[in-house]
């Protein structure tokens, strides 16, 4: 991502997320610009024919303890990642846009893997998201969230972010409630985790 990329990248998260971006969540210019000061290196775009068509960001944090309970707005710092912590031990992936047009290109699947060898390159121990459980709010009245997990890993409900993450390696660790303002997921999301495999732990002497 680089700062002449910005305009296009408010425009392609307005058309991937149209519910949430009509609750105003989405990142403004002067968050962009912000994450490419504090960690330039973890933001991403993906272009197809000269057009951006897929973006992400991301922070390094820590978590205590590692499955903590959090909230998209203070995991990522009031968007503007003021929590960015180079010494942290974990990926956490803030978002990731591909556009309805084109999908099906592997657009999320490329953006996932630039996240995987970062978290490989900088020896991180882990991947760390909130996902959307797309399709919940049809299903809200007859199971609770965690039911309606069960049934997406079971392949009983389609679920198409939720699928795509496992597909990607990423296990399901819980639910967490009151996530982000998300009338899909009815503010539920997935607490997701990948491991490095590569990983090689630190030794503090």
């Amino acid at each position: 991502m680089e700062e002449k990329d910005i305009p296009q990248i408010v425009e392609l998260q307005k058309i991937a997320f149209p519910s949430i971006a009509s609750k105003g969540i989405y990142w403004k210019p002067k968050h962009l610009k912000m994450h490419l000061q504090v960690f330039p290196e973890g933001q991403f775009v993906a272009e197809y024919k000269e057009k951006i068509v897929g973006s992400c960001s991301s922070l390094i944090i820590t978590l205590h303890p590692e499955y903590k309970e959090h909230t998209w707005m203070s995991v990522c710092g009031n968007s503007f990642f003021e929590n960015h912590d180079p010494r942290g031990d974990t990926l956490y992936g803030a978002d990731i846009s591909s556009h309805p047009d084109y999908r099906r290109l592997g657009i999320a699947t490329k953006l996932y893997n630039a996240r995987k060898n970062l978290a490989t390159k900088l020896n991180l121990r882990r991947i760390i998201a909130g996902g959307r459980i797309l399709n919940y709010c049809e299903h809200a009245k007859n199971m609770s969230p965690l039911e309606y997990v069960q049934k997406v890993k079971l392949h009983e409900i389609k679920e198409p972010v939720l699928l795509f993450q496992f597909r990607n390696k990423f296990k399901f660790i819980k639910i967490l409630p009151n996530y982000m303002k998300d009338p899909r997921s009815l503010n539920y999301a997935t607490f997701i985790e990948w491991k490095n495999p590569n990983f090689i732990e630190k030794n503090d002497h």
